[in-house]
């Protein structure tokens, strides 16, 4: 389906609708005007979104071009652009969104400026993030989308996403984030640059899981470019729902990420869970369920059951104390990989075992049951096995986001 944003304004009791898309201005029909909640404002939810980390190296008079896929649709799109991590302002005088056509090409007609507090330009000191202001329009669901900021001057530590599973863009020098051509987009990246989430207004009150994770909720070992990390089946499958019954999906896995330790730097796992929390999860708008699947680096790193359960009941404590659910899932298998040693093992089982049966989360997501080799259940299926024995592949990845019961990352 084509993303067609909509601009409209009222008339007395009427809506009157434009609509811009590929094939330029057209008059909507009457069933396709925009609705709020009663006439009002509707909630707002976070469609997508990423966790903060470092990428090496420094940005100069550049364009980057990111491309995400939303979970659930809606209206009135804002942008959440992060220099969290970053040590000198981030200052970008032009910022538009379109609909990914292949590559870095946006599909014509579709490019659209974004705004920050009405002006073109924005300047993010260090540690704060900026949120655009609503683009007026429709954006469907399960659609790709490309964000592309040009960078005044040069960077110093640059906020990003590492090992997105997904290729962005950086260009030649100058702005060309307004072109709908791939031309001036020389160099591909794994990471999202800047990219913090993607928000939009909803008539109905929708709920957002946030995935908190590791490299397996990244979904490294998934095929880049093709959306299928687990997550990304997970938000599929809510997709297939009657719209009032939809979630959606953020994913704030980060490769290496740990529960316990570990500060954010240039080439790190970001900082750990526990000090992540609020910014990269219960920040983001509409977040009332938090899906964790992390520990398998603490265990590697040397943490003991005991410290692992305590470092998870933190979460479940703070979660909880934000009014919202928290749902463990359970560590998938190790077996022939580097992490596996028979007493780590033994941890991993001892945690699986907390998670399953001490009624502590608010449910439980079983991926090890979704993913381990019935001969050898410290293993992951010969299927499901990336290469590596730790990393689930596209198989992996599809029964892990087949795993969950939908109706138990419902908050109530």
């Amino acid at each position: 389906m084509g993303m067609t944003f909509t601009s409209w304004r009222r008339v007395g009791a009427s809506v009157l609708v434009t609509a811009v898309g590929a094939a330029g201005l057209v008059a909507a029909a009457p069933g396709d005007q925009a609705t709020t909640d009663g006439g009002g404002r509707g909630a707002l939810v976070t469609t997508w979104g990423a966790a903060d980390d470092i990428a090496g190296g420094t940005l100069s008079d550049m364009t980057v071009r990111n491309v995400l896929r939303t979970s659930v649709g809606g209206e009135d799109l804002r942008i959440r652009i992060s220099n969290a991590n970053g040590d000198q302002p981030l200052v970008s005088d032009s910022v538009y969104v379109g609909r990914q056509d292949t590559g870095a090409s946006v599909v014509p007609g579709t490019s659209r400026r974004l705004t920050f507090g009405g002006s073109t330009t924005v300047t993010i000191p260090p540690g704060a993030m900026a949120i655009s202001d609503p683009l007026p329009g429709a954006v469907p669901a399960l659609t790709k989308l490309t964000v592309s900021l040009h960078v005044v001057g040069t960077t110093g530590v640059i906020t990003a996403h590492n090992r997105a599973m997904q290729h962005s863009y950086k260009s030649t020098s100058g702005d060309h984030a307004a072109d709908e051509s791939s031309t001036a987009y020389q160099t591909e990246s794994s990471a999202w640059f800047f990219l913090n989430a993607a928000i939009v207004e909803v008539p109905q009150p929708v709920q957002t899981v946030a995935t908190l994770g590791d490299s397996i909720t990244s979904s490294v070992g998934s095929t880049i470019d093709t959306d299928r990390r687990w997550p990304d089946v997970l938000a599929a499958r809510f997709a297939q729902l009657p719209e009032p019954r939809r979630l959606a999906i953020s994913n704030e896995g980060i490769s290496g990420n740990r529960v316990l330790g570990g500060v954010a730097k240039a080439g790190s796992a970001g900082a750990s869970a526990l000090a992540r929390l609020d910014k990269d999860v219960l920040t983001k708008p509409g977040v009332r369920t938090v899906l964790v699947l992390e520990g398998i680096n603490d265990i590697y790193a040397g943490a003991t059951t005991e410290q692992l359960i305590a470092g998870y009941r933190q979460l479940i404590t703070r979660v909880h104390a934000s009014g919202r659910c928290i749902v463990g899932g359970t560590l998938t298998p190790m077996g022939s990989s580097f992490v596996y040693t028979p007493e780590k093992e033994a941890i991993r089982q001892a945690v699986n075992t907390f998670i399953r049966s001490s009624g502590e989360f608010d449910g439980v997501a079983d991926f090890d049951a979704a993913t381990r080799d019935p001969a050898d259940p410290s293993r992951l299926a010969a299927a499901y096995d990336g290469g590596d024995g730790l990393h689930p592949n596209d198989a992996g990845s599809a029964a892990m986001g087949s795993a969950p019961n939908l109706d138990s990352l419902r908050c109530q």
